[in-house]
C-alpha cells in the first residue's frame, strides 16, 4: 500500500499526496496556471524550493510572484548564485565566498586568481552576458545535502580556500546543503543554505544590471585577504528594472551633497570627521526649522532645557549606555594635560587613575537629572522637557554619508515624565502633532510599531504593558490602518523599550525612519526618577521619548533631495533675488529689496554688469525661488518682472503686488 502525506492548504482544505511529493506536485494538481506561477512554497512556515519533497504531513502555502517581498529575496538570492558561476566560467581559478541578497539587488564577494589582479567595472559587461547565457540555459537549481567532511574535501580539491575553511565553522550537528547548477557531475555547485528558484530560467534575463565593483575584507576583517565585491541590482521583470533606474538616475540629480555645493549650504572635511561646517545659507535653513520646531512644542506644552555635553562615565553605567553603547561613544579623561613643551602637549598623558568623561550620544540621562530636581507631585504631570540636543556618536569612518551619517548631530529630542494612566493619551497627541509636522513639509508615512528584542531590560509584564499602550494610542490617533501603513516590527524595539516608528516617503518614492516615540519604564528606574503620587507616595513616572525631525541634519539633507533643492519659499535661505537688466533700474531694485526686507523676506540685490540671462542661470543654479527682475522700464512702472525657478515663463506684476503676495507665500505654513 503506497503511503500518503497530508497536506493542509491555506483555505483549510487538505489534500492527499503519494509520499515524496513536492509542492511543485500539489500545485500541478489544483491546476496548470498555478503549476506555472509558484516559484517557491512555506512548509510548515518555512520557506523552501518548490520542488523539495515534503517530509510527512505539513501545511503548505505556495509562493508565486504577487509575493513580491518572498519574490524579489528569492530572485535576488538565484541572481547572486549566477553571477559566481558566471565570474567562475569566465575567469578560471577565481575563488568564490558569500553572496547575499540586498534591499535592490545583490552582491557576490570574490578572490580573483594569483596573477589575475581585482576586477573592474569594464569586466562588467561580459559578466553580464555570461549570466544571461545561464539564465537562458534553464537549468535546474538543484539541491543536495552532504556531511560536512566531504564538504570540506569538495572545497579543498576545488582550490577553494575560503569555503573550506568556512565549512568548518559550521555547527556539526547541521544539515549542509549544496546547490548545483544542473545535474551532471561537472556542473556548477556551490554551499548555500537556499531555497532557490527551480531553474535559472525563472529569473528574467533583462531584469538585472551589475552597478559596481568594490574592495571587501574576508569576513569585514582588515587584517584578511582583500576581495573583489561586485554589485548588482535584480528585479522580477525588466519594467521594474527600469523604474529603479529611473529613481537611481534621479536620486543622482538630488544627492544633497552636490546640491549643497551649488547652493553653497555646508561642507565636511577630514578636520572633522563626521561634523559640518554650515555655511551661512545653510545655516538659515536651520534656523527656519528650529523656529517652527520651536512654534510647534511651545504650543504642545514643552519646556525648552539645554543639558550639558560631558558627564561622568559613572552616569553612563548607571543608565546603562556604557554597558550597551560604549563603542560608540566618546570618552574623555577628566584630567588637566601636564605638559611642559609643544612635543608632550600633541600626546598629554592619561593617569591610569583618571576618571572619564563621555560626550553624550544622546539626551536622555541628563533630562531624568533634570526631572529629579526638587520634589515633583502627581499634579504636576505630565512634564515634557525638549532640547535642541547635540550629541555626538562614533560612527565609522566608511559609514559616514554627507548628512545623512555624521557623528556629531542635533536631535529635535524631548522626554515627557507622565503618569501609568496619562501614556496612551500622551502617545496618541504625539501621533497627530507629527502628522501634522510632516504634512507641512509634503511627506506621507507609514507608522510601525517596533517591538521588543532579544537583549533587553525589564520584565515581559512591562513589555506586554507598553507595547500594548502603544497600540491602544495610535488606534485612537486614528492610524492603526493601512491608510497609515500600520505594521509590527517583531524584536526591533530598544534595548529599554518598544517603539513607534515614522518611516517617511519622499518625492521619487524612498522611505526614510525619522521620528520615534518610545515608551521607557527602564531608565526611570535605573537613575531612580520619582514623584509624589495622590497617596503621598513614592512613585515612577513613565519616561516617552520623542523626537520629530530625528536630527536636523539628517531631516535638511533628505529635505534638500525631498525637494530636489527647490525649497518652498518659507523655507528657501535666499527667498528673492532682484536683478537689474541696466544699471539706470539700480536705485528702483534697492527700493524693491528695501520693500520686501521690510515685509520680512530674505532677499539678495544683484546689480552686476553682467548680463540678464547670466544672473539668472547663476540664481537658479543656486535654487533661488524667485528672480525679480527689473530694467528701465520696470523702474519707470513702479513693477518687477518676476521668474520662477524651474518655469520658462515670465510675469509681470507691480511692486505692491508682488511684496504682498511674496509675503503671504513665505509664511510658514503652521502660520498661515
Amino acid at each position: 500500500m503506497t503511503e500518503m502525506v497530508k497536506i493542509e492548504l491555506p483555505d483549510g482544505s487538505v489534500k492527499e499526496m503519494k509520499s515524496g511529493a513536492t509542492p511543485y506536485d500539489v500545485a500541478a494538481e489544483i491546476g496548470p496556471g498555478l503549476a506555472k506561477a509558484a516559484i517557491a512554497a512555506r512548509v510548515d512556515g518555512e520557506l523552501r524550493d518548490l520542488k523539495r519533497p515534503f517530509e510527512g504531513d505539513a501545511s503548505l502555502a505556495l509562493v508565486t510572484k504577487r509575493d513580491e517581498a518572498e519574490a524579489l529575496e528569492l530572485v535576488r538570492h538565484d541572481f547572486a548564485h549566477v553571477l559566481a558561476e558566471a565570474v567562475q566560467n569566465l575567469y578560471p581559478g577565481t575563488q568564490i565566498t558569500f553572496g547575499p541578497a540586498t534591499d535592490d539587488g545583490f552582491y557576490y564577494d570574490f578572490a580573483p586568481a594569483p596573477g589575475r589582479g581585482m576586477f573592474t567595472e569594464e569586466d562588467l559587461p561580459a559578466i553580464e552576458e555570461e549570466m544571461r547565457r545561464i539564465i537562458k540555459a534553464d537549468k535546474p537549481l538543484v539541491r543536495e545535502v552532504w556531511d560536512r567532511e566531504k564538504v570540506r574535501q569538495f572545497f579543498i580539491d576545488q582550490g577553494e580556500a575560503f569555503k573550506a575553511e568556512w565549512v568548518m565553522e559550521l555547527p556539526e550537528n547541521e544539515p549542509i546543503t549544496m546547490y548545483k547548477t544542473g545535474t551532471g557531475e561537472a556542473d556548477w555547485i556551490d554551499l548555500c543554505r537556499g531555497p532557490h528558484l527551480p531553474s535559472t530560467g525563472y529569473l528574467d534575463p533583462k531584469a538585472f544590471k551589475l552597478t559596481r565593483v568594490s574592495g571587501a575584507y574576508w569576513r569585514g576583517d582588515q587584517s584578511n585577504p582583500m576581495l573583489s565585491r561586485i554589485y548588482g541590482t535584480a528585479w522580477l521583470d525588466k519594467k521594474q528594472l527600469a523604474a529603479h533606474l529611473n529613481r537611481l538616475e534621479e536620486a543622482a540629480k538630488r544627492d544633497h551633497r552636490k546640491l549643497a555645493q551649488e547652493m553653497d549650504l555646508f561642507h565636511l572635511q577630514e578636520e572633522a570627521h563626521g561634523s559640518v561646517f554650515w555655511h551661512p545659507q545653510g545655516y538659515k535653513v536651520w534656523r527656519e526649522l528650529e523656529a517652527y520646531m520651536r512654534r510647534a512644542i511651545d504650543a504642545g506644552g514643552y519646556s525648552e532645557i539645554k543639558t550639558p555635553q560631558l558627564m561622568d562615565v559613572k552616569q553612563w553605567t548607571q543608565s546603562g549606555h556604557w554597558g550597551k553603547y560604549a563603542e560608540n561613544m566618546f570618552a574623555v579623561p577628566d584630567i588637566v594635560p601636564d605638559v611642559e613643551s609643544e612635543e608632550e602637549a600633541a600626546a598629554p598623558k592619561v593617569a591610569e587613575d583618571a576618571d572619564w568623561m563621555a560626550i553624550k550620544p544622546m539626551n536622555c540621562p541628563a533630562h531624568v537629572l533634570v526631572f529629579k530636581q526638587g520634589i515633583t507631585s502627581y499634579r504636576e504631570l505630565p512634564i515634557r522637557l525638549y532640547e535642541n540636543g547635540c550629541c555626538h556618536r562614533n560612527e565609522p569612518h566608511g559609514a559616514l554619508h554627507g548628512l545623512m551619517r555624521v557623528r556629531q548631530f542635533t536631535q529635535d529630542d524631548a522626554h515627557i515624565f507622565c503618569t501609568e494612566d496619562q501614556v496612551v493619551e500622551e502617545i496618541q497627541k504625539f501621533c497627530r502633532l507629527a502628522d501634522r509636522i510632516y504634512k507641512d513639509f509634503g511627506y506621507s508615512y507609514a507608522v510601525k510599531l517596533a517591538t521588543r528584542p532579544d537583549r533587553r531590560f525589564g520584565s515581559d509584564e512591562m513589555w506586554e504593558k507598553a507595547e500594548q499602550e502603544m497600540r491602544d494610542a495610535v488606534a485612537a490617533a486614528g492610524m492603526a490602518n493601512d491608510d497609515y501603513g500600520w505594521e509590527e516590527l517583531p524584536g526591533e524595539g530598544a534595548f529599554y523599550a518598544p517603539k513607534l516608528e515614522w518611516h517617511l516617503t519622499d518625492a521619487i518614492g524612498r522611505t526614510w525612519q525619522v521620528g520615534t516615540i518610545q515608551s521607557d519604564r527602564v531608565l526611570p528606574e535605573r537613575l531612580d526618577a520619582t514623584y509624589v503620587g495622590e497617596d503621598g507616595e513614592k512613585h515612577r513616572p513613565v519616561m516617552l521619548h520623542r523626537a520629530i525631525f530625528g536630527s536636523y541634519e539628517r531631516f535638511i539633507g533628505m529635505l534638500i533631495e525631498h525637494y530636489a533643492g527647490k525649497m518652498p519659499l518659507w523655507l528657501a535661505p535666499t527667498q528673492v533675488v532682484v536683478a537689474t537688466i541696466v544699471s539706470d533700474a539700480d536705485d528702483f531694485a534697492k527700493q524693491a529689496t528695501d520693500r520686501l526686507k521690510a515685509a520680512g523676506l530674505r532677499v539678495e540685490t544683484d546689480l552686476r554688469n553682467e548680463k540678464i540671462n547670466y544672473k539668472v542661470r547663476e540664481h537658479s543654479l543656486a535654487k533661488v525661488p524667485i528672480i525679480a527682475v527689473v530694467g528701465k522700464r520696470e523702474a519707470e512702472e513702479g513693477k518687477v518682472a518676476l521668474r520662477r525657478l524651474g518655469s520658462r515663463d515670465q510675469e509681470i506684476v507691480s511692486l505692491d503686488e508682488f511684496v504682498a503676495a511674496a509675503k503671504a507665500e513665505a509664511t510658514p505654513p503652521d502660520l498661515r
